[in-house]
């Protein structure tokens, strides 16, 4: 059996499930990188932190705080980046030999499944993981970029290019911090695609859940009114 004859077996609701998913994906990402209604996302609200972040390290003597924050940030995109790695293996290895996942995952399915369309059912989550592991180490990148931006800049403030280079930095930095959250969003996806091996309604309420959960973080939290100008 073939990938073209396990998508023929799909039914109307799985697709529907399935174009649901990249929707809600690429909708809620595109909903936090840009501003709607003067209502911004704690992504985009820590954007104005980080230029302040790279101001104040212009003229804080010595700058081992601020190379202490990065080098932290740095090694929690190395951490994920990881992780995504692993869980690809994983999933590749479930794709080369799918009955440990069919032994598992057909307790959940009263109706005999052929083994490709097990496949066929992981192949979003692993699609995600990789686009969470490329992320990471975009990001990953880009923080290190920061770093020697961040070390350019001079220690005297009058020196002209002072907060030009501090300001480069932090659009770096806000970079990095951008494709970190694709990443995580991915990861978050990832796990909700998991419930479409119980079935396509499963697979609609997992993408929903995850798409509430991240909206609520990132429009709705306590966090998001701690960020918020005090004059608002």
């Amino acid at each position: 059996m073939t990938i073209t004859d396990a998508f023929s077996m799909l039914s109307w609701l799985d697709i529907t499930a399935l174009a649901l998913l990249i929707v809600c994906w690429f909708g809620i990402g595109w909903r936090i990188e840009h501003d709607m209604g003067g209502r911004r996302s704690v992504s985009n609200l820590m954007l104005a932190h980080r230029e302040d972040w790279m101001r104040e390290m212009v003229t804080r003597q010595p700058r081992i705080f601020d190379a202490t924050i990065l080098g932290t940030l740095r090694q929690g995109t190395l951490f994920f980046a990881s992780s995504t790695m692993i869980a690809i293996g994983g999933g590749l290895a479930l794709l080369a030999n799918p009955k440990p996942l069919s032994d598992v995952a057909g307790d959940l399915v009263p109706v005999q499944t052929p083994e490709i369309l097990w496949e066929l059912k992981l192949l979003p989550v692993i699609l995600f993981l990789v686009s969470a592991f490329l992320a990471f180490v975009w990001s990953h990148r880009q923080f290190g970029y920061c770093a020697v931006l961040m070390a350019a800049v001079p220690n005297d403030p009058e020196v002209p290019e002072a907060y030009p280079r501090a300001s480069q930095a932090a659009k770096l930095s806000s970079r990095a911090a951008r494709a970190f959250n694709r990443g995580m969003r991915s990861v978050y996806f990832a796990l909700g695609a998991t419930a479409w091996l119980a079935g396509a309604l499963p697979l609609i309420f997992g993408t929903l859940a995850v798409t509430a959960m991240i909206w609520r973080r990132e429009f709705a939290s306590t966090s998001r009114l701690l960020l918020l100008p005090e004059d608002r």
